[in-house]
């Protein structure tokens, strides 16, 4: 990262779905780990799933019942067609298929981290900017009403980390 970057700016109404955000790179990052260490696949797709239930499925229904409605443009047409093919690739880690496990998961999170940096540097910015106030602050109210996503992650298998994924 360029030290000179500065952090981005959200707006304290929304800045609940960045946190979320961070969390879900995180859940990336474990993936990665597992992987790297020579985990077995198999073992890394429950993983998944538990976060899709947990984390990214609460995570987009706040998105998408609470954030995008006062709103409707290209921006967040394509944000809700991600939040759809990341649904398709969390299911398809259960099918058959050609493409290898490693290589599902490894999509997986490098469309997750797409996702997230599209609606960190474009998507949230917009609706900063076309939203009004009055508008930001009912959709803050709504995010702190909302059950949303858990805040820590309680799976037990730790399988990013070295030592366990011997």
């Amino acid at each position: 990262m360029n030290m000179t970057t500065k952090p981005i700016k959200r707006s304290e109404s929304i800045v609940k779905l960045s946190r979320e955000h961070h969390f879900s790179l995180l859940f990336g990052w474990k993936i990665r780990q597992g992987l790297k260490n020579n985990t077995d696949p198999q073992r890394i797709v429950p993983y998944a799933e538990y976060f899709w239930e947990h984390h990214l499925l609460p995570h987009f229904k706040e998105e998408e019942e609470i954030l995008f409605i006062p709103a409707s443009d290209p921006l967040i047409l394509k944000a809700k067609k991600e939040h759809i093919l990341i649904h398709q690739y969390i299911e398809n880690l259960s099918s058959a298929s050609d493409i290898p496990l490693k290589e599902q998961l490894q999509h997986l999170v490098e469309q997750l981290d797409k996702h997230i940096r599209f609606e960190e540097r474009e998507l949230f910015p917009h609706l900063e900017k076309i939203l009004l106030p009055d508008q930001l602050i009912l959709i803050g109210k709504k995010l702190k009403e909302a059950s949303g996503p858990e805040e820590e992650d309680r799976f037990e298998d730790a399988f990013w980390n070295l030592k366990s994924s011997l």
